[in-house]
């Protein structure tokens, strides 16, 4: 059996997008996960995961393993604290964003269901992004560019 320790990863993911300014390490992989997922990340003060945004075929916890955050849901924006655990369902009724609002560098993990295919709504920006788990096959669209069932069949 593979085990990682939490408290000493080793980061191999990097972000470097202003305002959403993080490192990570992958759990999952590191444990040999198949249907689970799990990603370390320590988030510097003023950063953010990732834009707003819920799932369909994925259900993600967020476990918040040091200082503080604001979790930003359907119901608005509300303090976390270290220790707190949260899940995010499949839907609209699962949309977060996570923000580091302390002084310090926060961590945190998301645990998820992996699901592939994957879609990931971004209501802010009206965008649609499909995974379907294979190399270069994501798709990222602004809703607005949808075409007709029958577009293009003839």
């Amino acid at each position: 059996m593979r085990r990682v320790n939490i408290n000493q990863p080793e980061f191999n993911l990097t972000q470097g997008q202003p305002g959403y300014s993080w490192r990570a390490a992958q759990l999952g992989p590191a444990i040999d996960a198949v249907r689970m997922g799990a990603t370390l990340y320590e988030l510097p003060p003023g950063e953010a995961t990732y834009p707003y945004h819920y799932e369909y075929g994925c259900e993600e916890w967020l476990l918040l393993l040091s200082r503080s955050a604001t979790l930003r849901d359907p119901d608005g924006d509300r303090a976390l604290t270290a220790g707190d655990l949260v899940c995010f369902p499949e839907g609209p009724d699962g949309g977060h964003r996570v923000v580091n609002t302390g002084d310090l560098p926060a961590r945190l993990v998301i645990l998820s269901t992996k699901g592939r295919p994957a879609v990931a709504v971004f209501p802010d920006s009206d965008k649609v992004v499909l995974s379907s788990g294979g190399e270069g096959d994501d798709l990222i669209a602004r809703k607005a560019d949808s075409v007709g069932y029958w577009d293009g069949e003839s």
